[in-house]
């Protein structure tokens, strides 16, 4: 049963993880998107952000699948 309780804060802490790293994500993506729409290049750091954040929501995604996965087999 502890195991149990323990995913279920896991999942919410990953998914928390997750929100945050995206609204962190939507700030280079408006900024991206920004000199998209003025036709000027973007600012180099701001795709590096995009990129890092991108690839660490896909991590904590994977993450979070493999929490569910586990808690299904608990229940």
């Amino acid at each position: 049963m502890s195991r149990k309780s323990d995913l279920k804060k896991e999942i919410a802490a990953s998914e928390k993880e997750i929100e945050a790293l995206e609204k962190k994500r939507m700030r280079s993506s408006s900024a991206l998107m920004e000199a998209h729409v003025n036709n000027v290049p973007p600012n180099p750091s701001d795709v590096e952000y995009f990129k890092i954040y991108s690839n660490l929501i896909e991590l904590e995604r994977k993450n979070l699948r493999q929490l569910m996965k586990e808690l299904e087999k608990h229940e």
